[in-house]
């Protein structure tokens, strides 16, 4: 068979070779050891948790040695992408600090087009090589034969099902491996489509050493499956375009996820039958969950904290989200923070031997307790400006509350903020929404109730003694002084150790009295300094409410 003669009629308007499409893309000058990874996401709108994890991953390793991270967008698939998607990814991995050096949309680089769907003819280029060398072969379709195709399966000449036990797929893929020159003029005279299809050399009862950097050493069959190549529109399937483009782009290491292990060994084979030299592999662990029964499942689509919206609308801080995943990265991570509270995450040593390479489980309590301690670290105008962000899309009242009095805000976000322990009150802004509403009118209410044990006399007697000072008196010692007086007033022992030595001696303690103020004016039996918490809400709010109390019947 003249496969010279095949390969000019099957794409006779390719007039590059391999060689004129690389001198277009040469070696990458770069610091020794540097990295160049990528991420490739097709832009369908979702951006999988399991994403934003590969991409700090990749970026992590390229910005680490002073390498290069693009952005690839695989948008051959026209029919699942969604408008403006690949913009809306840029935006919000920028909001969790992944930084592309090239790829950007409008911005490019010197290795441009970074989409797929314009790289079309550089893989036709490469296709055509292959069906010159006898390794790649087109098998036919009537229009209507593919017409009635996708009917029944739109993804049809891609599928991957168990092929290596149906005979039936596997003798017609024998027979379409038979088709002659002649077959071949008479269908593109007829006008007929063809996907190119790679021709396997590979035994599957043969095993390849591979190292994945993640993974460790494995034992790999060979693949002997004759996949799809180009589809019959001249788009490339994922495994053309990757091995084609991650050469070209001089990729050093492909960072993804462990489903694609099954697809290695048609990889390994593609980059022999192209001549390239692979990339090194680091397939991630997938993060799974734990269902209503305990077993550990996959991460889905439609699980709570799957999509990295889910984070934005539930008011979590990017950088908390990053802090969670880099516990899971490396297992020193949590160690290593612990010992350097006040630096950013970008200045851990990640090593590629402590990354996880079993499934890694969601856990979301720890995601809150992370989140918590990384909020208690951040400055008053970090937490407010990110807290108005969310507030603006998410709680417009709120949002007119943090505006409308920004300094009076601010002063509220800095209860225990700074020193050896600070507060962690709140992970996410919407905890801080509900933590912050005993200072706004519009939101404050009662919540607790002051126990039935306590005569409704005493609680009125102190409330009404409390209107005296509670309003004008700013030293903290001398208001305290004013509360001890109030409860020997009433009868109420002023001090805890004397009360705890003999309670029956007492209608209650000083911290009784505290209560009763506690619950007046932030409508809680827990809350912030109470001192505080009056300076904060000023004289006319704590009298206000204190009033408001008294006169509840």
């Amino acid at each position: 068979m003249d496969y010279q003669r095949i390969a000019d009629l099957l794409f006779p308007n390719v007039t590059l070779t391999p060689a004129d499409v690389e001198a277009r893309y040469p070696e990458r000058v770069l610091p020794e050891g540097a990295k160049v990874t990528r991420l490739s996401p097709s832009p369908t709108g979702f951006i999988h948790l399991g994403g934003l994890y590969q991409a700090i991953l990749g970026e992590f390793l390229a910005h680490q040695d002073g390498g290069v991270y693009y952005l690839r967008i695989e948008d051959t698939d026209s029919k699942r992408e969604v408008p403006g998607a690949a913009e809306a990814l840029v935006e919000t991995l920028g909001q969790y600090g992944i930084r592309f050096d090239e790829g950007i949309p409008g911005q490019g680089g010197a290795y441009a087009p970074y989409r797929q769907s314009e790289r079309v003819e550089i893989y036709r280029v490469y296709a055509k090589q292959l069906t010159r060398e006898g390794k790649a072969y087109p098998v036919f379709t009537t229009k209507e034969q593919l017409e009635q195709i996708n009917r029944a399966d739109k993804k049809a000449e891609l599928s991957e099902r168990d092929w290596h036990n149906d005979d039936a797929r596997r003798a017609q893929m024998r027979s379409e491996r038979e088709i002659t020159e002649r077959q071949i003029e008479e269908n593109l005279q007829a006008g007929n489509p063809f996907v190119l299809r790679v021709l396997a050399d590979g035994d599957p009862e043969k095993k390849v050493p591979f190292t994945d950097l993640i993974k460790g050493r494995l034992e790999l069959p060979e693949n002997d499956e004759d996949f799809v190549l180009l589809k019959s529109d001249g788009v490339p399937t994922y495994h053309f375009a990757h091995a084609v483009d991650d050469h070209l782009m001089h990729t050093t290491h492909v960072v993804r996820g462990e489903e694609w292990l099954a697809s290695l060994p048609k990889h390994i084979m593609l980059f022999r039958y192209l001549g390239f030299r692979m990339p090194k592999y680091m397939h991630t662990a997938q993060i799974m969950r734990l269902d209503e029964q305990g077993n550990k499942k996959k991460l889905s689509k439609r699980d709570v904290g799957a999509g990295v919206d889910d984070y934005r609308k539930l008011g979590y801080a990017p950088i908390c989200v990053i802090e969670y995943l880099m516990t899971i990265l490396n297992s020193n991570y949590e160690e290593w923070r612990m010992q350097n509270p006040d630096k950013g995450y970008r200045e851990f040593p990640l090593s590629i031997k402590k990354l996880s390479a079993s499934g890694a489980l969601f856990d979301m309590e720890k995601l809150n307790d992370v989140a918590k301690n990384t909020v208690s670290r951040m400055t008053v105008d970090e937490v407010y400006d990110q807290i108005c962000g969310w507030a603006k899309e998410f709680a417009p009242d709120y949002y007119r509350d943090l505006t409308d009095a920004p300094e009076y805000a601010k002063a509220i976000l800095s209860i225990g903020r700074g020193g050896k322990k600070p507060r962690k009150d709140y992970g996410t802004w919407q905890e801080a929404m509900d933590y912050t509403a005993l200072f706004y009118d519009r939101s404050f209410r009662i919540i607790d109730e002051i126990p039935e044990r306590f005569s409704r006399e005493d609680v009125r007697a102190a409330l009404t003694k409390f209107l005296t000072f509670c309003g004008t008196v700013a030293d903290q010692n001398e208001w305290f002084e004013k509360m001890k007086a109030t409860a020997r007033e009433l009868g109420y022992a002023d001090d805890m150790k004397a009360y705890k030595a003999d309670p029956d001696a007492y209608p209650g303690s000083i911290g009784d009295i505290s209560m009763f103020l506690r619950i007046a004016l932030t409508g809680k039996t827990n809350s912030p300094d109470l001192h505080q918490v009056m300076q904060i809400l000023g004289p006319e709010r704590v009298t206000a409410r204190i009033q408001a109390m008294l006169e509840q019947p």
